[in-house]
């Protein structure tokens, strides 16, 4: 009997553990279900909010981003040195002006007028530029295309009406500027236009008394050509031609001075029995 009630109990606890099996089981079967529809789930509301972002932004209005001048006056005036024309071209269209100038008070119309930039001249002339206008040494454009040796500048800024007698703080005019850095052509330019060929900077020089100083001499002599006084005396009391005679004279001094040095020199190199003879 009690090996009956042994069997039966152990019986009945195999048939309690594979009901507890199947339902673990069938737990598992409801889970795997459950986790792949909502994996589904996710996979279908990922792509469905992709396709709307997608949508959103084909379907959003475009934003145009404001326009700014790319152009400022410190490049401009930069470009108009190098004679970048399409720079200087946009930075007026944009509304800048081209009087602006940097520290020394020099604008683009000097810097272009130094660097021989034509076409960059009469662009700036043609918007506005101050052909006139001075710099802290009161030089116009005219005074530093003179400096720069550009004829073509030259003849730019007198048919804008450059003033051609106009002075600088040294009471130097065109005429003197371009004597001194010896661009024959420019003087000969100047000189067609009847300058005033005999006025005087700060020292009292004429461009007759540069010409001699320099040792110009063919603008000395297109010079008096064109009716330079060769009696003006500068502020030291002397004529141009007395700068001459002193300039001969301090060679001529040179000359005998080397001779008697060479003079000397041999003299010296002479035996005892060479000098007796």
């Amino acid at each position: 009997m009690e090996e009956e009630e042994v069997v039966e109990r152990t019986a009945t606890g195999m048939d309690c553990n594979a009901e507890v099996e199947e339902q673990v089981q069938a737990d598992n079967r409801v889970r795997t279900i459950s986790s792949n529809l909502n994996s589904h789930s996710l996979d279908v509301d990922i792509e469905e909010n992709t396709i709307d972002f997608t949508e959103a932004n084909l379907t959003a209005p475009s934003v145009e981003p404001p326009v700014m001048n790319s152009v400022d006056a410190a490049a401009f005036m930069t470009a108009a040195a190098q004679g970048k024309l399409e720079v200087v071209d946009e930075y007026l269209a944009d509304g800048g002006s081209p009087n602006v100038h940097d520290e020394l008070k020099r604008t683009a119309l000097h810097r272009a007028s130094i660097e021989g930039h034509t076409t960059v001249v009469q662009s700036l002339l043609e918007k506005g530029a101050n052909v006139n206008f001075k710099d802290q040494l009161e030089s116009s454009a005219v005074h530093w295309a003179c400096r720069g040796g550009s004829l073509e500048v030259v003849k730019v800024l007198k048919s804008h009406g450059a003033d051609l007698n106009l002075r600088d703080k040294l009471h130097s005019t065109p005429l003197h500027v371009a004597t001194r850095t010896g661009h024959v052509n420019i003087v000969e330019y100047l000189l067609t236009y009847e300058v005033k060929v005999n006025l005087r900077d700060r020292e009292g020089d004429t461009a007759l008394h540069d010409a001699v100083r320099l040792n110009r001499y063919k603008i000395a002599e297109m010079l008096i050509f064109a009716g330079a006084d060769t009696k003006i005396k500068n502020s030291e009391g002397k004529t141009a031609v007395q700068q001459v005679k002193e300039w001969q004279l301090d060679i001529l001094e040179t000359l005998q001075r080397l001779e008697q040095m060479k003079v000397v020199e041999h003299v010296s190199s002479e035996t005892p029995q060479e000098r007796s003879e």
